[in-house]
């Protein structure tokens, strides 16, 4: 999936203006590059209609994996980047980046977002200011099935151990819906998994591959997720870990 070019967001404007979100004749200066990004980023999200909530139904699992050697632009952009998702705060079940092996180096950002629908799930990843500017090399969005989600403890943010990204896909499989809810992870879930979703195509009839977050370094928390992703596959899967932490501005 492409970040979002001048003529895309023009489009977008338009779609805007045509469903009465927003007029045009409210702008009183010249739709420069960063005028345009605002207000398109202003309006896409509003509720149709004054007083009524936006309607949330979909976690969508969002992952950006980061361009090399743009450290210093990422650190230019990260206030850019908390004030967007900040708009998101009531809608985000996870958020954080991925990092290198040694946990020194930004290598990508994770998120899980409950939006409406398919098409809001591709604005939130491509209107988002680090894509806008060209540092992703690719995102991914899948739409999950959230299974386990444990807000952390004090504890567990001072403790100083790491937490671990764990992902793996395999090819789309009916999905039994009694066999990837929350009772396939026991009565008593390991204590260092804290969040653990399946993820599925867009109307959730076939799983596709699985995201989780656990607290240990990434070797052993690929012993922990390995037996729960292969009984959701019915196969062994092969899955991948990075090193991950909490985000935000905190």
């Amino acid at each position: 999936m492409g970040c979002l070019t001048r003529d895309r967001l023009t489009n977008r404007l338009s779609s805007l203006s045509s469903s009465a979100r927003f007029d045009s004749s409210s702008l009183s200066e010249p739709l420069t590059d960063s005028l345009l990004l605002a207000t398109v980023q202003r309006y896409s999200y509003a509720p149709a209609q004054a007083g009524r909530r936006y309607l949330l139904s979909m976690p969508f699992y969002v992952h950006a994996q980061d361009r090399p050697r743009f450290a210093t632009e990422l650190l230019d952009l990260a206030e850019a980047h908390w004030s967007y998702m900040d708009r998101f705060a009531d809608r985000l079940i996870l958020r954080g980046p991925t990092l290198s092996d040694d946990g020194t180096e930004h290598t990508g950002s994770v998120h899980v977002v409950n939006l409406a629908d398919r098409a809001s799930a591709e604005r939130f990843a491509t209107e988002e200011p680090y894509c806008l500017a060209g540092l992703y090399r690719q995102v991914t969005t899948v739409r999950t099935v959230v299974l386990l989600h444990r807000e952390p403890t004090e504890g567990s943010l001072t403790s100083g151990v790491p937490n671990a990204l764990i992902t793996g896909q395999w090819p789309p499989k009916p999905r039994n819906a009694s066999a990837t809810d929350p009772q396939l992870l026991g009565v008593n879930p390991d204590r260092r998994l804290s969040f653990v979703a399946v993820l599925v195509d867009d109307n959730q009839s076939h799983t596709t591959g699985i995201v989780s977050i656990v607290r240990a370094i990434p070797d052993k928390a690929l012993r922990i997720v390995q037996p729960l992703a292969d009984q959701l596959a019915a196969e062994p899967v092969a899955l991948t870990a990075q090193r991950w932490r909490r985000g935000g501005r905190s």
